[in-house]
């Protein structure tokens, strides 16, 4: 079946959205990418929903409209893909993430605005949405969701571009959004998936403090590679609890956000933009690959806006071998559309789209809550063989 999956990440720079035909093929899995697109969002949406994110303060009033208004724009996204890349029969929406509730290391409630109702009127289809709640429930952390993804694919991937390999060593994938995570496959099928810290979060909150908000990013790491990383500042960074702790774990922009940056920056000699940016992309790089070797990886696919920016990618690559997972076939801007697609399918067809050793959740659950389509909702008989791996195949394979 032909599934739109659609997400827009903690970066909240728009809407991505993709559609995928999805099939059992044995025991297995295939996903052929048939299009893709990132859609803005409109300037006072975005700037709203920036506005409603920690520190900031948000109402009930606000709260409402800013979800009908995502609803509306993620509707308006999939009624664009539909129209560019043709028809499907369903759709999975992963939301905007404006809250996500960690106490004492575990997750208490997790908030995605985007009522599907929206999504459901204006095409037609029936939308699962809410696919993280539920693992919450269950005493996961509802995040990262990459982890299946990234455990059936990397499987069957070769050694050279991150997937298993003989003498032991675990595959791996990274992707770098607001929040970076990364999900490591053991060869004897354990799977971890956890938020490493910052990906972007960091460094868009210093650009927006820098330029009193006319700018949200460091567009092409322009400004970070001007300046020098302060070792001052990098030791406070690092000192933060959260890379301590264990993994299951998550983060978001709850704890790394402007306020955040403004308090580790007090009492410290005067940091200069360029110099701050520069250490916040040592921090990304230097968080992500300390995890990485904790668990003896040295290869990742990667993924998110982050490999966008050739200063982070240059720090990363000092300590990994970093491969896009474009050139494995799935685009790097759209892997977590695509995600949202295959947790849609996999939901559709009876099958748990947690993986509870990532999350922490106390087992396997199904994901998300259906909003029925203009006409009768008909789910297909539970699969009964689970896939345990998943194939990326050209456009010419699809059925």
């Amino acid at each position: 079946m032909r599934v739109v999956g659609l997400i827009s990440g903690t970066s909240i720079d728009g809407i991505d959205v993709a559609i995928a035909d999805l099939r059992a093929d044995g025991t297995g899995l295939v996903l052929t990418p048939l299009g893709a697109l990132e859609l803005p969002y409109p300037a006072a949406l975005r700037d709203g929903l920036l506005a409603a994110l920690p520190p900031g303060a948000c109402t009930a009033e606000q709260l409402t409209r800013l979800d009908t208004h995502v609803g509306q724009a993620f509707a308006e996204a999939a009624h664009t893909a539909l129209d560019r890349f043709g028809p499907a029969d369903l759709i999975a929406s992963l939301g905007q993430t404006v809250f996500h509730w960690v106490e004492n290391g575990h997750a208490l409630g997790t908030l995605q605005l985007g009522q599907p109702a929206w999504i459901a009127e204006r095409t037609g289809l029936p939308v699962i949405a809410d696919l993280r709640v539920r693992d919450v429930a269950a005493g996961g952390h509802g995040a990262p969701l990459a982890g299946i993804l990234d455990a059936l694919w990397l499987r069957g991937l070769p050694e050279d571009m991150g997937g298993e390999n003989s003498d032991g060593a675990p595959a791996a994938a990274l992707n770098i959004g607001g929040i970076a995570n990364l999900t490591v496959v053991h060869p004897g099928g354990d799977v971890l998936a956890y938020d490493t810290g910052p990906g972007n979060a960091l460094l868009d909150a210093a650009v927006g403090e820098l330029t009193g908000g006319e700018r949200h990013s460091d567009t092409d790491g322009a400004l970070a590679a001007r300046g020098n990383v302060r070792t001052d500042l990098l030791d406070r960074l690092l000192a933060d609890p959260y890379y301590a702790a264990e993994p299951p774990k998550s983060t978001g922009k709850e704890h790394f956000n402007a306020g955040y940056l403004r308090e580790t920056v007090a009492g410290l000699p005067a940091v200069t933009g360029e110099d701050l940016l520069a250490t916040l992309t040592e921090l990304t790089a230097a968080t992500i690959a300390c995890e990485c070797e904790r668990h003896g990886v040295r290869t990742v696919v990667a993924s998110g806006g982050g490999i966008r920016n050739p200063v982070l990618l240059r720090a990363l690559a000092t300590r990994l071998t970093v491969v896009p997972s474009d050139e494995l076939g799935l685009p790097s801007d759209a892997k977590e559309a695509y995600l949202s697609a295959l947790l849609g399918w996999l939901t559709w067809h009876g099958v748990p789209a947690n993986v509870p050793s990532a999350t922490g959740a106390r087992g396997p659950r199904l994901l998300g809550s259906i909003t029925p389509g203009s006409g009768p909702l008909e789910l297909p008989p539970p699969l009964r063989t689970v896939p345990s791996r998943l194939r990326v195949a050209k456009t010419a394979e699809t059925r």
